[in-house]
């Protein structure tokens, strides 16, 4: 499967996501300028080749910058796993830009940990027709 743009694949995006109301919305949060993010965009390609019923998406924090409001990452790249039929989210926070890091996480599912920052709402902004907003309140986006 493709990795996703907002600025340029917003139709195919929700409709990805109401195709495989099972898989899994796989969010990169990352800067056009951070040449960690950019090195990174090869190991988020192959994981969405490995993983085809989840949709992965790349989102520039700059470029959307308006859609997102009052974000606050700290490092980049952070990442957003969360189930496309909504609910709270399986994994939010940094994640050291590895493909064996991202595999594992991938693989078993990771649970949020108790006590983090709410994440955005992604899956409403990327998805607004669908029924998969997330159940974890209205965040602005």
């Amino acid at each position: 499967m493709a990795v996703y743009f907002p600025e340029r694949d917003a139709a195919a995006i929700a409709a990805a996501l109401r195709a495989h109301p099972e898989g899994r919305l796989v969010a990169c949060l990352c800067a056009e300028w951070c040449g960690t993010c950019r090195d990174y965009l090869t190991v988020w390609r192959e994981q969405a080749a490995r993983h085809p019923g989840d949709c992965f998406v790349w989102i520039d924090i700059e470029t959307h910058a308006d859609a997102l409001g009052d974000i606050d990452i700290e490092n980049f790249p952070t990442v957003l796993v969360q189930d496309a039929a909504g609910g709270a989210p399986q994994f939010y926070g940094t994640l050291l830009p590895h493909a064996d890091t991202l595999a594992r996480l991938l693989g078993r599912g990771a649970a949020m940990p108790a006590g983090a920052e709410p994440p955005p709402d992604l899956l409403g902004w990327l998805n607004p027709d669908g029924s998969g907003r997330s159940q974890q309140g209205e965040s602005g986006v």
